[in-house]
């Protein structure tokens, strides 16, 4: 298995963030119609296959998971409804709180940073540090829950993998 540098990962998310900001508005019913719209944004994007499978990875897991850290999401968002949320802090959100929650090979520090880095590309000015917010709040979370269910915190095993 080969790693991946930071910066391939990085357009590799940024494609997945793009894929799934799209998805709220002509959501899809079935995995394979996520994957054959998956793979024409990537030709979209010129990204070959070979190069789009962390991105499609990030996608599929969220699109599976999308309940989930949903929960999560409101969780941290006091007097802020999901519905009410813009798409691109949420979808930015959901995809950070992916990579904490499901991800161990991905330090919580690289996914906030991630999401902040798409968050100044793609957000509202201000939404920056609501979205630092909500994901320092839900890395910590994280952490202890898994420290308290006995499992090793994501931080730590990522660092061996890394």
């Amino acid at each position: 298995m080969t790693k991946k540098t930071g910066a391939s990962r990085r357009s590799e998310r940024e494609l997945a963030f793009q894929f799934l900001y799209g998805l709220d508005f002509a959501p899809v019913c079935s995995e394979r119609e996520l994957r054959e719209r998956f793979e024409q944004s990537a030709s979209t994007a010129e990204k070959t296959p070979a190069a789009s499978g962390f991105a499609w990875e990030l996608a599929l897991g969220v699109w599976n998971t999308v309940q989930d850290l949903d929960a999560v999401i409101a969780r941290f968002t006091r007097n802020w409804r999901l519905d009410r949320m813009g798409r691109v802090e949420l979808t930015l959100l959901r995809l950070a709180v992916y990579e904490l929650q499901y991800r161990a090979d991905i330090p919580p520090r690289v996914a906030i940073n991630e999401a902040l880095e798409l968050s100044r590309q793609f957000g509202e000015v201000s939404a920056h540090s609501f979205v630092n917010g909500v994901l320092d709040a839900a890395a910590k979370t994280l952490e202890r829950d898994a420290k308290a269910a006995g499992a090793a915190p994501a931080t730590q095993q990522a660092c061996h993998e890394e």
